[in-house]
């Protein structure tokens, strides 16, 4: 009689499962397909000069980017020591936790206990007024299983949905390391132009210091007025002032390049701005490439599946679930016999729930789910224009920087023969003291500046790298 119980009860076990199996392939869950971006991948770069081939400046390590040894070992100690990047490895680790807690929504729940029950019946009861000793004392051992099958994909989406988190919080890594190669490569650059800046401005110090005893001597000739004196004094002392501006910036930008790099202040050794060079050839190759190349649009649309997936769980939410529960182990009332074989004991419930009434929660939730996947897709299309505008700005800028550079050593080699033809024509006469002040200001500001069009150059290709998402790979 048992043997047949135990059958039938096996019989009903195998039905109930295979049909959870049969409704798991009645999938409500959508598969994630990436939206058409045809509209916002055209002309995205602003620029005739697009190339049909995949292949970008993105695609170069920084290694190979950037040739000068100093500055490829601070992006190395950078890439390792910076506490934005060690902070951003940290929630890769917590996203990671989630991944494998949604890996794991297959199986089932599991827990065993041990309890001891002791109960006194009333006198007063139907059952206590006919008892002698009302108190028992009652001692199991049970394990608990809960399964619950994925008939309509809830399951897998929220498997898939916790895996856009970990891939999202992977491409914030990328997305770190890119800046912060591109922080010190600009960081860099910017203290090898304070350095030719200082170096020209101890130059003009120099030549300024002259100019004061020479404007003394024409003044003790009677050729110029004490006027003349005052003013070269105190063009010299303005070139002084702008020393130690310079060696304060320097000091700063040094303190800057410390945080990024993960050390307390110091002085770095570093070249020069004259031997700096990008040889690699500036390409941009297709707009679409950002989709796999740029972290942060890869973060977008990791969001964007995510919130999708999120939708599909909300949805299934609305549909029926079928669980299964099964309890077993020992049970006695005397702890001698609890391991006996008549201790035993087991329970299966197989039970399909339909929710009808839950306050408006569940559709709440999938109207929220639906809102929120919109604004996915929205912010997903929002970092892609951002995207190729920070790639239209700062081709722009490169190829604006070249044109001027141009212009600007014409500038500085007319304005530095107009100095010296303007001191010699001073000694000899023919020209007053304000030509000569005036030509060297001029030359001066011209030298700052050809310096600063250099250092533009090299700031908008470490900007263009950044912004087709070179660096992290």
């Amino acid at each position: 009689m048992k043997s047949i119980i135990k059958k039938n009860n096996l019989q009903k076990g195998l039905v109930l499962i295979t049909m959870s199996f049969i409704l798991q392939s009645c999938f409500v869950a959508k598969d994630y397909v990436r939206p058409e971006l045809n509209t916002e991948t055209e002309a995205l770069y602003r620029t005739e000069n697009l190339s049909k081939d995949s292949v970008s400046i993105a695609d170069v390590s920084w290694k190979k980017l950037f040739s000068d040894q100093y500055l490829q070992q601070y992006i190395a100690e950078g890439l390792q020591n910076n506490m934005d990047v060690r902070i951003a490895l940290q929630q890769i680790i917590s996203a990671e936790a989630y991944a494998k807690q949604g890996k794991a929504g297959y199986l089932p729940s599991v827990n065993v206990g041990t309890n001891w029950t002791h109960q006194v019946q009333s006198k007063n009861t139907q059952f206590g007024a006919f008892l002698t000793d009302r108190s028992t004392d009652q001692f199991d051992l049970t394990a608990n299983l809960s399964w619950e099958a994925d008939i309509w994909g809830k399951i897998r989406s929220n498997k898939r949905a916790s895996q856009a988190a970990y891939l999202q919080s992977v491409a914030g890594h990328q997305l770190v390391k890119t800046q912060l190669i591109s922080s010190i490569a600009n960081t860099y650059y910017n203290l090898l132009a304070l350095d030719a800046q200082l170096k020209i401005t101890k130059q003009t110090i120099a030549t300024r210091e002259s100019g004061v005893t020479t404007i003394k001597a024409l003044k003790d000739a009677g050729q110029v007025t004490q006027v003349a004196v005052d003013q070269n004094i105190a063009q010299y002392n303005s070139a002084k002032t702008l020393q130690v501006d310079i060696e304060s910036a320097i000091f700063k930008t040094e303190n800057t390049l410390s945080i990024l790099l993960g050390k307390t202040p110091q002085n770095f050794k570093r070249g020069t701005l004259d031997l700096q060079k990008i040889e690699q050839e500036i390409v941009l190759g297709v707009p679409s490439k950002l989709l796999s190349n740029r972290p942060d649009v890869m973060a977008a649309e990791f969001g964007l599946i995510q919130s999708f997936e999120l939708s599909n769980v909300a949805k299934s939410n609305l549909y029926p679930s079928l669980t299964l529960t099964a309890a077993g182990g020992f049970q006695s009332l005397e702890i001698d016999d609890l391991f006996n074989s008549n201790s035993l004991f087991t329970n299966i419930i197989g039970g399909l729930t339909q929710p009808i009434f839950n306050k408006r929660k569940l559709k709440t939730q999938r109207e929220v789910a639906l809102s929120q996947q919109e604004q996915s897709l929205l912010q997903f299309k929002k970092t892609l224009l951002i995207a190729g505008s920070e790639v239209s700005n700062a081709l722009f800028s490169y190829e604006s920087e070249v044109r001027k550079f141009e212009f600007r050593k014409n500038e500085v080699e007319a304005l530095r023969k107009a100095e010296s033809n303007s001191e010699i024509l001073l000694k000899n006469g023919y020209a007053n003291y304000l030509d000569l002040l005036t030509a060297r200001q001029s030359a001066l500001s011209a030298e700052l500046n050809i310096i600063d069009s250099k250092l533009q150059q090299l700031i908008s290709i470490v900007d263009l790298y950044e912004a087709l998402g070179g660096g992290w790979k």
